[in-house]
Order: C-alpha cells, then structure tokens, then sequence
C-alpha cells in the first residue's frame, strides 16, 4: 500500500536558525519564516524536529539540510519499507565527516550511510 500517493500530505519546513519547524504544502514560491523571514529550507515528510533549546541536535540537522538531504523515510511514492539514516547527533554527523575525509566520497552520500 502506498503511504503517500493518496493524496497531497505536506512537507515539513525547517529555519535552522530560529530552530522551529512547520508543515506546509508544497507550493510554487519559497516558504518564509514567519519568525525571521527568511527561507525554510525542505526538510520532507517525516522530519522530526528536536526540541527548540537542544541546539546540538540542530547543528545535525543543519548539516544534514546543508549537505541538499531531506528527511524521507520512504520512497517518493511511500512504498519503500526501510527508513533511510540521516545523524541525530553531533558525534554521528563528526564520524561522517571524518569517513568522508578518508574515503574521499561526497558528505551528502557519507550522512545517508548507517555505518560510516
């Protein structure tokens, strides 16, 4: 059964530097903060916002938003069964980035990775 395709679900909105997040539907124009208007970046269906004062679990998800990754579980359609693995906490997202170093493969493929 497909998750997403019977009708429109919306997206979560993220403004890394105010540390809030909405759900908007996916619209033509960009969505602004309503705190600081500035743009939200696309954080996708099944984000799940830290807490507002748990500011190193946002440092993550400002990695992760940076590197053009989006929180979904599923496939594009939502008939995927596997969640895919984005870091939640800073020493997850530093042994990423050390990984990546070393390896020499892109960040963005490093921070999808279970096991680095």
């Amino acid at each position: 059964m497909c998750h997403y395709a019977g009708k429109p679900y919306k997206l979560h909105y993220a403004c890394v530097p105010c540390r809030v997040a909405f759900k908007r539907h996916p619209g033509r124009g960009e969505h602004r903060c309503p705190r600081c208007s500035e743009s939200m970046a696309c954080a996708g269906h099944d984000f799940a916002a830290p807490r507002r004062r748990d500011t190193r679990a946002w440092s993550a998800v400002a990695a992760v938003l940076g590197a053009g990754l989006r929180y979904e579980g599923r496939e594009a359609r939502g008939c995927g069964k596997e969640p895919k693995f984005r870091p939640r906490t800073r020493a997850q997202l530093r042994a990423r980035r050390i990984a990546a170093s070393r390896t020499g493969t892109p960040l963005a493929e490093m921070l999808g990775r279970a096991d680095p």
